[in-house]
């Protein structure tokens, strides 16, 4: 990434809370930043989609968001042409390592499993830009694609399966 006076970042998150938490992340940031935040996954698709706006630099995108969820959308950014190149970083609460194994497949950047500390968040977010600005932030090999893993998110691949309509195989074999 060259020389830009702000580094765009899209937050695609339902809950308000985690939006004014990643906020917080970025504050006293030595890079200058403007957090665009869109509430579920046809409003991101439609922000993404939108001719007239630029891209942003890097997206954080949740899973389980309404109208349409993270699975459905990545599956959707990485057909696009125009937007397979985009970095998305999963940022989800719900952490199996099954799911994130098919995020990777799917062309997920990375995966923060979303912590409790504001000071392991700041570390994740200012990683992820400082590797987009370094134009460095191709998909890692698995064993380094989750960056947070906080175990009491554990979910099961039970919950997961049923869960989301995903455009991926369903089959977690």
């Amino acid at each position: 990434m060259k020389q830009h006076t702000s580094f765009n970042i899209l937050l695609a998150d339902d809950d308000v809370d985690d939006y004014t938490f990643f906020k917080e992340a970025l504050k006293d940031f030595s890079i200058p930043t403007s957090l665009n935040w869109v509430h579920d996954g046809e409003q991101l698709m439609q922000e993404l989609t939108n001719e007239t706006k630029e891209l942003p630099h890097i997206l954080f995108l949740d899973l389980n968001m309404s109208r349409k969820n993270g699975f459905e959308c990545l599956s959707e950014i990485k057909l696009n042409e125009k937007l397979k190149e985009l970095p998305v970083i999963i940022y989800s609460t719900s952490f199996h390592k099954v799911i994130a194994d098919k995020l990777h497949k799917n062309g997920a950047n990375y995966y923060i499993s979303k912590p409790s500390e504001i000071s392991d968040l700041k570390k994740a977010v200012r990683k992820m830009i400082t590797l987009v600005v370094e134009e460095n932030v191709s998909q890692p090999a698995i064993e380094n694609f989750v960056l947070t893993e906080e175990r009491k998110n554990y979910k099961t691949q039970f919950w997961f399966s049923n869960f989301f309509r995903l455009p991926f195989s369903p089959n977690f074999n």
